[in-house]
């Protein structure tokens, strides 16, 4: 009865907010202020969906009243078997809403519905490591156009057999951080590497890098300040990008608010043969990482409250295994094995991603109490 209150309690005072923030997202002065627009329309849109399981579940609550109440009352016979029927189906339906709306009520990560940059840097195990970037990179790859995604490679370091070095991309489409975020970390592989003559299973390592794509309002940057290179990009567009400087490099010294030090930042990008286009996916990237380290703190705050899955503030963290010989995929965090290797690196990741987001949820849940 404690949970069945506490969830109604919870719903009423949202109802409330809700009503607000309809309100304020058609005032002029609020849309004049563009972050302040663009936060409230995303509240606007988790509080909606929220008031959908809200009816859902008050509807379920009416209808076993409804049924209790004909049952004792009511004499005739049909009409209390139809009642009987309606109570059973509706007691069966109230513990999955309530556990949805539990869910629901979960505060979100606001970063969630952001775009991704994505990096992906081999290793310990040099020549291998860098075919295990590579795999890793068509592993994405192929579970963002599942998803219907829009990836784009930034800048690419390819290895001296195979693979990458170093490889860079954005992603975009809905919710994309909030379902890559759990990549962040440092994945091993452990297989007979092709590069072995003598057949000895080798262990290996690439670090993924998984960051929230910071929009223009999110940081401030002075763009005078910006040192701008260009140079003739080796990367993935062939010899027609070698022809013209098409490549960008930006140079900024940034002062961390966190600890105060100053340091320069090096981005590159080589995404196109247009220079322009180039430079305004530097000055995004650049953006991204500032907005990253200046989140630090609020990272480190999380993983101070509770026991959180995303390796965003320790990168160094090792994450998961994939073990060639046994054909498994686990990651260590939660201890979820998936004996689909082959399928796992085809791009077949949700279920993994699932039982992740499951067990974020319930360390949020016991922190908001729910």
């Amino acid at each position: 009865m404690a949970d069945y209150n506490n969830i109604l309690q919870k719903l009423d005072g949202l109802e409330a907010r809700y009503e607000e923030v309809t309100t304020l997202i058609t005032d002029p002065s609020v849309i004049a202020d563009q972050q302040r627009f663009v936060k409230l329309t995303r509240e606007y849109k988790d509080l909606g969906d929220i008031m959908k399981l809200r009816k859902r579940y008050m509807d379920c609550l009416d209808s076993i009243a409804e049924a209790k109440d004909i049952l004792a009352n009511e004499s005739d016979a049909e009409m209390k078997e139809m009642a009987r029927e309606q109570l059973a189906e509706n007691e069966a339906a109230q513990p999955g809403l309530e556990e949805e709306i539990k869910i629901a009520l979960v505060p979100k990560d606001p970063e969630d519905a952001k775009n991704v940059e994505m990096e992906i840097r081999a290793g310990t195990g040099g020549d291998e490591a860098c075919l295990f970037a590579g795999d890793l990179f068509s592993m994405y790859k192929r579970f963002c156009e599942s998803k219907g995604w829009s990836l784009s490679v930034t800048d690419v370091s390819e290895g001296a057999v195979g693979g990458y070095k170093e490889i860079d991309f954005a992603v975009s489409g809905e919710g994309v951080y909030g379902i890559l975020k759990y990549e962040s970390g440092v994945h091993r592989v452990q297989r007979v590497p092709v590069t072995e003559s003598n057949g000895r299973m080798q262990t290996s390592a690439a670090t993924v890098a998984v960051l929230p794509e910071a929009e223009a309002f999110d940081v401030q940057i002075n763009e005078g300040e910006i040192k701008w290179d260009t140079f003739r990009s080796s990367g993935a567009g062939g010899q027609n990008v070698n022809k013209v400087e098409s490549g960008v490099r930006a140079r900024y010294m940034w002062k961390n608010p966190n600890t105060g030090e100053t340091e320069e930042i090096l981005i590159e990008c080589t995404e196109t043969r247009d220079q322009p286009k180039n430079k305004e996916r530097a000055l995004a990237r650049l953006r991204t990482y500032i907005y990253d380290r200046e989140h630090q703190k609020y990272l480190d705050d999380i993983a101070n409250r509770r026991k959180t899955l995303v390796s965003t503030g320790d990168r160094s963290a090792k994450i998961r295994t994939y073990n060639f010989p046994q054909g498994r995929v686990t990651d260590h965090r939660i201890g979820f094995t998936t004996h689909d290797l082959q399928g796992f690196l085809a791009g077949d990741i949700q279920e993994m991603i699932d039982a992740l987001t499951v067990a974020e949820n319930a360390e949020r849940m016991k922190e908001a109490e729910l």
